[in-house]
C-alpha cells in the first residue's frame, strides 16, 4: 500500500453457506484510477463491492479507504468518507424532475429546521449546471425522471452520487440495455469522472471495456486470476480456459 493508493483489499475471504464468494482477494485501487473489474458469474464482483460498501462484513482480511479501516463502519458511514455505488438497475425518484433529483442528492447538512428553509446558493445551482452538463441532461432538466429512457436514468443516477461527492464510485455494469450511442456516452462520461475520482466499473461488455481503456482486473472463484491492459488479459490461456473460452 502506497501513499497513492485510495483502495485496499489485503486477504479478503467471504462466505456464505459453505460457499467461498472471496477467496484471499488481494486488490489495491490508486488515486483517480478508473479500473475495470470482468470475470464469469459467481466470480465475487458483487460481493467485493457489498463488503467495500458495508453491505457485507468479509470473515478475513483488511479493507482500507486511506486511513480508514472499512470493516469497522458502517454503510451510511462509508458512504460519508466518499465512496458511492451505482448497482445495475438505476433508481432515481421517478415522479420529481431531474433537476430535484440531483438537488435532493446534494451533499449537504440538513437538520429538519434547516430542511424547512432548505434554500439553494447560487454555487449549488451552479454545481447542479455543471453536472447536468456532465451526464448530458441539461434539455431534460425539468422533466420527470420516469419519463427518460433507461440510458438517461442510469447517467441521472451516476449524477446524484457525484453531487455526494465522491472519492471513488463503484458502477455495476452501466451500459447493460444500452444502446450503442449511450454506451459511447458512458464511456466518455467514466473517463472525465476518473479525472477527479477514482472508479471502479464491473461489466461483461468488452468493446465498453476497451473503450475505457483501462487496467483490468479478472476475478475467478473470489480471486484475482489476471491483471492488466485489455489485450493482455485476453491473451492470457488462464482467462481464456475459464472465462473468455465460455
Amino acid at each position: 500500500m502506497t501513499a497513492e493508493t485510495l483502495l485496499y483489499l489485503e486477504g479478503v475471504s467471504v462466505s456464505f453457506d459453505g460457499f467461498k464468494a472471496l477467496n484471499n482477494l488481494n486488490l489495491d485501487v490508486g488515486t483517480n484510477e478508473m479500473r475495470a473489474i470482468i470475470g464469469p458469474n459467481g466470480a465475487g464482483k458483487t460481493t467485493m463491492m457489498d463488503v467495500i460498501t458495508g453491505k457485507t462484513k468479509p470473515d478475513e482480511g483488511r479493507v482500507s479507504f486511506r486511513e480508514n479501516a472499512l470493516t469497522s463502519m458502517d454503510e451510511v458511514a462509508i458512504a460519508e468518507i466518499g465512496i458511492g455505488r451505482k448497482f445495475q438497475k438505476p433508481t432515481v425518484f421517478e415522479s420529481h424532475t431531474v433537476w430535484d433529483n440531483l438537488e435532493l442528492a446534494m451533499k449537504a447538512k440538513r437538520s429538519t429546521f434547516a430542511s424547512l428553509h432548505w434554500k439553494l446558493t447560487a454555487g449549488q445551482r451552479d454545481t447542479i449546471q455543471n453536472t447536468l452538463e456532465r451526464i448530458s441532461l441539461v434539455p431534460s432538466s425539468q422533466n420527470f425522471a420516469g419519463n427518460l429512457s433507461h440510458g438517461q436514468k442510469q447517467w441521472l443516477e451516476i449524477g446524484m452520487l457525484l453531487m455526494q461527492e465522491p472519492e471513488l464510485l463503484l458502477v455495476d455494469e452501466p451500459v447493460a440495455g444500452m444502446t450503442d450511442a449511450e454506451t459511447e456516452k458512458t464511456a466518455a462520461l467514466l473517463r472525465d469522472i476518473a479525472k477527479t475520482s477514482a472508479v471502479v466499473v464491473v461489466e461483461h461488455d468488452m468493446d465498453f471495456i476497451r473503450a475505457l481503456d483501462v487496467r483490468v482486473t479478472v476475478l475467478h472463484e473470489g480471486s484475482v486470476l489476471a491483471e492488466g491492459r485489455l489485450d493482455a488479459v485476453q491473451n492470457n490461456q488462464r482467462v481464456i480456459d475459464v472465462y473468455l473460452g465460455r
